[in-house]
């Protein structure tokens, strides 16, 4: 028993301890097409429609923009914020279920 452990465990530190370097002949993702391309660009227009959202709120306090186009950008600024956080608590339930995996 000790030694199929000592053998596994020698077997992890070689794994461990290999580099792997990509060959030229393996396809490269385009960086447009990766998952964290896709929640830069989530995060990036969520930004946005917070700011649009915050501008037509001034300008509605001016008197000056049109109340239903600020519910409108107020509405989508909220989506989007519950969209990026709903994406948060999902990762971090992802991550503490990884590192509750055993070994």
């Amino acid at each position: 028993m000790v030694n199929e452990v000592s053998k596994a465990l020698s077997a992890y530190q070689a794994a461990a301890a290999r580099q792997v370097i990509p060959s030229a002949a393996e396809p490269t993702v385009s960086p447009e097409g990766t998952f964290s391309s896709l929640l830069r660009s989530a995060a990036v227009q969520a930004e946005e429609d917070n700011k649009q959202a915050e501008l037509l709120s001034i300008k509605a306090v001016k008197g000056t923009a049109d109340m239903q186009d600020v519910v409108m950008a107020v509405s989508n600024a909220e989506v989007a914020l519950q969209t990026v956080v709903a994406v948060r608590d999902k990762v971090v339930s992802a991550y503490q279920e990884i590192m509750q995996m055993p070994i």
